[in-house]
């Protein structure tokens, strides 16, 4: 389920630039809650969005989810990446919101999850 939470969060920034463009030069922790797990994807995907467009500008070449607890819906992720530029890295498109449209988290025998997010 980690790998599945830390796709999903490299897909999104998949949108806003090529992330084989970014160098591992700084690191970003992220830590997320919600009330149930659909909530913290949401939390998860929106508080890494919130470094790239109104904190930090901070786009990442990896993320790793360091921990998951299921009980009480907690996360802690960690980013290695480096702050946007047009000058070095190409633009894509904006991601203007995460969603709750449609998240469906499947952890089972292979972990799935589908969300949708506002381009």
């Amino acid at each position: 389920l980690e790998e599945a939470f830390e796709q999903c969060a490299m897909g999104m920034f998949g949108y806003i630039t090529d992330t084989e463009t970014v160098e591992p030069l700084d690191t970003v922790d992220v830590e997320s809650e919600g009330d149930d797990m659909e909530s913290l994807l949401f939390h998860f995907l929106d508080d890494w969005l919130y470094k790239f467009s109104a904190d930090l500008f901070f786009v990442p070449r990896e993320i790793k989810v360091l921990h998951i607890d299921r009980m009480r819906f907690r996360i802690r992720s960690i980013g290695w990446g480096e702050e946007f530029s047009l000058a070095k890295h190409p633009q894509g498109t904006e991601v203007k919101a995460i969603t709750y449209s449609a998240i469906q988290i499947h952890d089972k025998e292979k972990p799935e999850i589908f969300t949708i997010i506002n381009i």
